[in-house]
């Protein structure tokens, strides 16, 4: 079961205040899986979250490290900032070692597809941006662990 929610992106205060959102609700084991084109706007929604979690400073973009971590007392929540869309391979993403993390923290996925997707897993909160014109909206579909908190 899936609940789907649309979330209109007009501006940036919006994303940041989805982002606040998100963060509130995260906890360990969770995957924010956020899809979208180019430029889409995966990478802002995902540094809104990890500044809401208390991050300060930079957010570098993990599309060529393909992974980022993030850990307390720099953030609440022990936190993988994962990019895949180098991955040539899903299967190269099991060779990350991202089980290990989600037993202590969270991972914000971007391209999750490239690494097989993880909207099957109950932990998940897909987030697909969908643009048109300067129009963004992000239609979230909450996995059962999060259709309480999400609501």
């Amino acid at each position: 079961m899936h609940s789907e929610t649309r979330h209109p992106l007009p501006d940036l205060a919006a994303t940041e205040a989805l982002g606040r959102r998100i963060a509130a609700l995260l906890r360990a084991g969770d995957v924010v899986a956020l899809s979208g084109g180019l430029g889409a706007g995966k990478t802002t929604l995902a540094r809104a979250i990890i500044a809401a979690l208390g991050h300060r400073g930079e957010v570098p973009s993990p599309t060529f490290a393909i992974i980022q971590t993030y850990d307390p007392p720099d953030v609440e929540l022990p936190l993988v900032h994962a990019d895949f869309y180098r991955l040539e391979d899903p299967a190269e993403a099991e060779e990350l070692g991202l089980d290990d993390y989600l037993q202590d923290g969270a991972l914000i996925a971007e391209w999750p597809e490239m690494a097989g997707g993880f909207a099957h897993d109950p932990a998940c909160l897909a987030i697909h941006i969908e643009t048109s014109g300067d129009d963004r909206v992000a239609i979230a579909r909450a996995g059962d662990d999060w259709l309480k908190r999400w609501g």
